[in-house]
């Protein structure tokens, strides 16, 4: 992949599988497309929700990827020995950290650009939030963004959540790009 490129992998941690506290239907299927695609990037970054264990998220969502918590972590299966930086999101008692641009440890805008990244290849958990929210937020920072269906997977909280996004983050300027277009 070009030098100018990174891949970004989006919240795939225990608590968003099958069978994790908000486990997302098939979200285990992105992990080999992603072990293939970090393999073809010279930087790949990701991100994890960092929840704190009291925050008004939880409001709205039950109780995940509480930080230092199982649930927060990458699952065994994931490359991870590829990663050059982790952004966490999520870690305040307000904000709910949809978007990797909304990291607390670390300003990924001004990261990519230090880095000389102009084109950010996302995938990872779910879709239609933090996938969606985070290839939005990378076009309007002015990045090239792509999205690779294959190494994402929806809530769809309803039936037509999935669509929606993918229509939402092509009308934002999002890239839709197969697996075998990168590997």
């Amino acid at each position: 992949m070009k030098k100018d490129s990174a891949l970004f992998i989006v919240d795939v941690q225990n608590d968003f599988l099958p069978g994790g506290a908000l486990g997302v239907p098939r979200g285990d299927e992105v992990i080999g497309p992603i072990n293939q695609l970090v393999t073809r990037f010279d930087m790949v970054l990701a991100s994890k929700d960092w929840h704190p264990a009291d925050t008004v998220h939880f409001e709205k969502w039950p109780k995940h990827c509480v930080r230092a918590t199982r649930g927060a972590m990458f699952p065994p299966s994931l490359d991870v020995d590829r990663i050059d930086q982790l952004f966490l999101k999520g870690t305040g008692n307000s904000d709910d950290g949809y978007s990797a641009f909304e990291a607390t440890n670390e300003d990924l805008a001004f990261y990519l650009r230090a880095k000389g990244v102009s084109t950010l290849f996302v995938v990872g958990l779910a879709t239609d939030y933090c996938v969606m929210a985070t290839a939005v937020d990378a076009v309007r920072h002015g990045f090239d963004t792509y999205v690779i269906p294959e190494a994402i997977r929806a809530v769809n909280l309803k039936p037509e959540d999935e669509a929606n996004a993918l229509e939402n983050m092509r009308n934002a300027g999002v890239r839709l790009i197969g697996l075998e277009e990168v590997v």
